[in-house]
Formats: structure tokens, C-alpha cells, sequence
């Protein structure tokens, strides 16, 4: 009986491990830290101060006393931590900073176009040319070289990060973060796709 309760609980472990595993395979917390590090510098924007971790109150149902923590718990936070610890998201070679340069060096091109509603962004963390109409007809060649330029980069940098850590296989993850955080660094005013074309 002794040996049938030890084997439930190795095995549970070993399932608890494989899913902590899972859980921080792709890092996200990081790679919107990443993504907004990026995308703030390519907007000319000062960084944002990190917000301090919530920590649960004295008392909380969330912390438990060490002497109260059954080994249950202790086992779990001493295999999560590690976990924890070891995720997070390299924005940090010589490609991605030639890319970055690069996107910053154009934004001050492109601006204008964001600003009256010509370009747009995607919904797969790229832009294009929204409404030509609101480009003067000498600039349409410029707006579309721009666009095309800015999406070249955007697409090499999603691919650049995921080869940078050694998982190729997170571009789609990190296009997809990115995504999110080009819009939500946005200013007011500038459009993006959310199924339609709307206005932030």
C-alpha cells in the first residue's frame, strides 16, 4: 500500500513537472517586456519603469508560513523557480541590433503616414497602406517603399529573436506578442486591424 501511495505521488510530480515545463516553454511575461523594449525605442519613447511584482499580504490565503507549507508545495516551488529563473527572452545580437537601428532610422518617415490614417497595422505585427487616398500623389511611391521596408525588418526581427534563443520555433509566438504591443504602444489616433480597420 506504502509502495502504490509513493508511486502516485513520484507520478504526480512527474506530471506536475512536464506541465511546468509547458507553461514556461515560451516565456510571454518576458517576451511583452521584450516586445514593448523594442517597439518604445522604435517609437522614440522614454521606458516605461517596470511595476513592482504584487507580493500577497501578511496573512493572505495566497502565503503560507514556511512551517505550514506542506512538502507538496515545497517540492513544486523548488521545481518552479529554476523554471522561472531560466525563462526569459535574448533581444540582445548583432542582427537584431542592426534590425532595430534600422526600424528606428524609418519611423520618423513613416510617422506621418500612422498619423493620417494612410498606413495601419495588422493583425499579424506588420502595417500596410490603409487608405492611398490620403497620400499625396508624389509620396504614394515613398509610403509604399516604407511599408514594404518596415515589413522586410519586422518579419526578419520575429525570426531573428526565435533564432537568437534557440527555439526557431517561437517565431510564431513572438510575431504574435508583438503584434499585440505595436497596438497597445500605439497612440491615440492610429489605426489597426481587429477583424475590421479601427481607430485607437
Amino acid at each position: 500500500m506504502h509502495t502504490i501511495r509513493m508511486s502516485s505521488v513520484l507520478g504526480m510530480l512527474l506530471f506536475i513537472t512536464a506541465c511546468v515545463t509547458i507553461n514556461v516553454y515560451f516565456p510571454t511575461a518576458q517576451a511583452v517586456e521584450a516586445a514593448d523594449q523594442i517597439i518604445r525605442g522604435v517609437y522614440g519613447e522614454e521606458q516605461a519603469p517596470a511595476a513592482p511584482a504584487e507580493q500577497p499580504a501578511p496573512g493572505s490565503s495566497l502565503q503560507l508560513p514556511d512551517n505550514d507549507k506542506p512538502l507538496l508545495i515545497g517540492v513544486l516551488e523548488w521545481l518552479v523557480a529554476p523554471a522561472q529563473a531560466n525563462a526569459d527572452i535574448n533581444i540582445q545580437s548583432p542582427a537584431i541590433n542592426t534590425i532595430r537601428a534600422s526600424m528606428e532610422a524609418r519611423f520618423a518617415a513613416l510617422k506621418p503616414f500612422y498619423d493620417n490614417g494612410s498606413v495601419g497595422m495588422t493583425a499579424d505585427g506588420l502595417i500596410t497602406v490603409r487608405d492611398l487616398n490620403a497620400v499625396p500623389l508624389r509620396d504614394r511611391k515613398t509610403v509604399n517603399t516604407l511599408v514594404a521596408d518596415e515589413n522586410r525588418d519586422r518579419n526578419a526581427l520575429y525570426k531573428e529573436i526565435a533564432r537568437a534563443n534557440g527555439h526557431p520555433e517561437w517565431e510564431a509566438d513572438i510575431r504574435s506578442t508583438f503584434a499585440k504591443r505595436w497596438i497597445a504602444n500605439a497612440p491615440a489616433g492610429w489605426w489597426y486591424q481587429e477583424g475590421g480597420w479601427k481607430k485607437k
